[in-house]
């Protein structure tokens, strides 16, 4: 058994548990990692700075539903990667941080990159941070962490290992992970009611991602209406009658979920940022179904923690047979969907249209990877996804700068499928140094630049407050000059014709394309 130094290890036991790319930045504290990257075949992404790997890191994740892994260094390395550590957790993306940490930060003052608890702080925005001071310790929580990714709820971990730790010999992991998946609880004698409804109403959350064909099975026996989270987009087919889509956070919902006589909510945490209030609406009882115990905070509801396909799949066995006699009517699902959209066109005029020509003419296999702006706060509702897991937003923490670096993380876990990054022209700056990763790559990545002139969500918000707007318009650059820096694609086109054209060559080219939209486009 060949003893190398830690570092070229990790590499080698992450290339035997299936992870074939790192997303990072080296520098002098974490080095070790990277030693034996190349010979463990795994592929390095370099990011220009590490809010943008993890935020890559991420979008691989969510596109290929395999973890992201990130190296990062210690200190200012970990504390950037922080806000892609916090959207990950509050998303349910499995991502795994590895960085390396001062070898002891209690007698010595003044070092490099010095933190009074690296561990404690990034404990702060993921699910656990560990400190590994021994070879056996890191691969126990490498395998902890991938394991974990697989039997419970995905959020973001972080392993950091001291840089002497990193460098010493050490043997190579143990060949497999000698930890286990919990059993599936029993939940048939909880599936009763469902059967007695007559109007029930199923939420699916992204929970269900993986699970969707046995969701569409069991809605169309039951004759249950149905409404998708942001990130439940596509778990439902568009042309289900009975789907009110993505349009739960619409003040009016609760109306249809009080109509309902039982209310089943499946993969979602049903979070501030999926209702944009304070109760869900329910008049009936409510069942709960999701894999992670800590979500289950409803008193009144029948808290089922499980799987959400293991959930939908003993249900369907139960609809064997089963003819629904629904009270549920297609034409008041489509009339309240025809009422909501009208409400979402009024509120930010405009951008229904530019999302009608965009879904019009990607394919339908389209990866969409958008950030907190305008445009993409109307997508999500009028937009209709074919499938789960074709559209990506950064739901919980809602941080800006995630749509480029996620979309570039997808794009390199996809290849040859279509990916589209959405920004707007302010957040778009926060991390539009990844240009250079998405160019360096030669990547075929439509990039749809928002550009309002202003902060325009936070003025309307100031203006709805009765407080006039201050520190909403920030200069932006000549996005045509800063493309042309980086060698890549721009268009500004001036019709929604235009637009179309647009995208279609730039899913095509050689090279990443900023496509310049304005309000104006649509006369």
């Amino acid at each position: 058994m060949a003893r190398r130094p830690l570092g070229a290890q990790i590499s080698a036991m992450l290339a035997s548990r299936g992870i074939d790319t790192v997303f990072g930045i080296p520098g002098v504290h974490n080095i070790e990692l990277y030693r034996g990257l190349e010979e463990s075949g795994l592929r390095h992404i370099l990011a220009r700075h590490e809010q943008g790997a993890g935020f890559m890191a991420d979008g691989y994740a969510r596109a290929t539903g395999r973890p992201g892994v990130a190296y990062v260094i210690t200190g200012p390395g970990l504390t950037n990667i922080m806000t892609p550590m916090g959207q990950a957790y509050s998303d349910s993306v499995p991502l795994l941080v590895i960085s390396s940490c001062l070898d002891e930060a209690a007698a010595t003052r003044g070092q490099l990159h010095q933190m009074r608890d690296q561990e404690a702080a990034a404990r702060t925005v993921c699910d656990w941070s560990e400190t590994a001071r021994t070879a056996e310790a890191a691969y126990a929580l490498i395998d902890r962490a991938l394991t974990e990714f697989e039997t419970t709820r995905r959020r973001s971990r972080h392993i950091q290992i001291p840089i002497g730790v990193l460098g010493k010999p050490a043997p190579p992991a143990p060949a497999q992970s000698s930890l286990t998946a919990p059993d599936t609880i029993s939940i048939e004698a909880a599936l009763r009611p469902i059967m007695a409804a007559r109007r029930p109403l199923f939420i699916f959350g992204g929970g269900c991602r993986y699970a969707a064909s046995d969701a569409r099975r069991v809605v169309a026996k039951l004759g249950a209406a149905t409404f998708l989270t942001y990130a439940g987009r596509g778990v439902i087919a568009p042309e289900y009658p009975l789907n009110f889509g993505s349009y739960l956070a619409r003040p009016d919902s609760v109306d249809a979920i009080a109509s309902a006589d039982l209310v089943v909510a499946v993969g979602t945490e049903l979070s501030e940022t999926d209702l944009w209030r304070a109760e869900l609406g329910h008049s009936g009882p409510l069942i709960r179904v999701d894999r992670d115990p800590g979500e289950m905070s409803d008193p009144g509801a029948l808290n089922i923690v499980c799987d959400a396909g293991a959930f939908l799949r003993k249900l369907l066995e139960m609809c064997e047979g089963h003819h629904a006699d629904t009270g549920w009517r297609a034409k008041e699902v489509a009339d309240a969907r025809s009422r909501w959209r009208a409400a979402s066109n009024a509120e930010r005029p405009g951008i229904v249209a530019i999302s009608d020509a965009l879904r019009d003419c990607l394919p339908d296999d389209t990866m969409v990877f958008s950030d907190m702006t305008q445009f993409a706060y109307v997508a999500k509702e009028v937009w209709d996804m074919p499938a789960p897991g074709l559209w990506h937003h950064p739901c919980g923490f809602g941080t800006l700068g995630y749509a480029l670096p996620a979309a570039i993380g997808g794009k390199v876990g996809v290849g040859g499928q279509p990916v589209v990054a959405i920004a707007g022209d302010y957040g778009f700056q926060y991390t539009l140094q990844e240009l250079g990763t998405a160019a360096e790559l030669g990547l075929s990545l439509p990039i749809l630049l928002w550009d309002n002139g202003m902060l325009k969500e936070i003025e309307a918000c100031m203006t709805g407050s009765q407080i006039a707007p201050v520190a909403v318009q920030a200069l932006n650059p000549d996005f045509g000059t800063l493309a042309a820096a980086y060698g890549i694609g721009y268009a500004k086109p001036a019709t929604l014709a235009d637009l179309q054209a647009r995208v279609g060559a730039a899913l095509t080219a050689d090279m990443p394309t900023i496509i310049h939209m304005t309000p104006e486009i649509t006369g």
